[in-house]
């Protein structure tokens, strides 16, 4: 992990960017917490907007997550951001979206295609920055995860025993293979499902919240669309994280 600019925010939250390898990346922590007892980790799962699109939204939650006494980080999906392109899945959103723009199904072949390779090489990139963030004096356990896409967190939570507790946002599409996998996740999770949310099929969120295996899950459903989260939501998802991390 190579650090690449330091910045304090008005708030005092530390900012740093740095690589990993290749794969750029973003963390913050809260006040002084390079002198005083390591924070524990929440690791923010971008849009695949890329990080500079999805700047607003990140840091804010950041921010909120510093108030609590949590570090968090944030890398650059595969294929996202100046990262290069990955053909399959291009090809894979050009058959979105002619199927989007022809009103037909969007088919289980065009689902698997888009997001199954990006989980594929998504979690172990993960899994790299969670070694690097650990090392760090002032980030410490337990670790949380938070966003979306849905899939690489519940990925994530399958594979990596250092995740305690995870937010989701149900949100994008989900191959059944992650449906079917959704049945090892034994840690605490918390959903956000946007009901109107109209990129997102809402009986697959459904489907995918029943089949997660752990015992305390939590549907966390509001009326709007796909941006549209009140903060209430959110709120209750950072009450979610103090409980389990702290």
């Amino acid at each position: 992990m190579h650090f690449t600019s330091e910045h304090r925010l008005d708030d005092a939250v530390l900012e740093r960017e740095f690589t990993l390898g290749e794969i750029p990346g973003i963390l913050w922590t809260p006040g002084s917490a390079s002198s005083s007892a390591p924070a524990p980790l929440i690791l923010l799962g971008p849009p695949p907007l890329g990080l500079r699109k999805a700047y607003p939204r990140l840091v804010a939650r950041a921010r909120h997550a510093a108030a609590d006494g949590f570090a968090t980080a944030t890398i650059e999906l595969p294929g996202s951001g100046d990262r290069p392109r990955l053909p399959a899945a291009e090809q894979a959103h050009a058959d979105l979206r002619r199927a989007m723009a022809a009103g037909e199904p969007v088919t289980d072949e065009i689902i698997d295609a888009l997001i199954l390779p990006l989980v594929d090489k998504a979690v172990p990139e993960w899994q790299a920055a969670l070694d690097a963030l650990l090392s760090l004096p002032e980030i410490g356990g337990p670790v949380g995860y938070s966003g979306g896409v849905i899939s690489i967190g519940t990925r994530l939570a399958v594979v990596e025993p250092r995740i305690s507790a995870a937010v989701l946002f149900a949100g994008s599409f989900v191959p059944r293979a992650i449906i079917e996998e959704a049945r090892r996740v034994t840690i605490p999770l918390h959903v956000l499902l946007q009901w109107d949310d109209e990129g997102n099929d809402r009986q697959t969120a459904l489907d995918l919240f029943d089949a997660f295996g752990s015992k305390e899950k939590t549907l966390h459903a509001n009326m709007g669309g796909h941006t549209g989260v009140p903060q209430f939501a959110g709120d209750a998802a950072a009450q979610f994280f103090t409980r389990h991390l702290k």
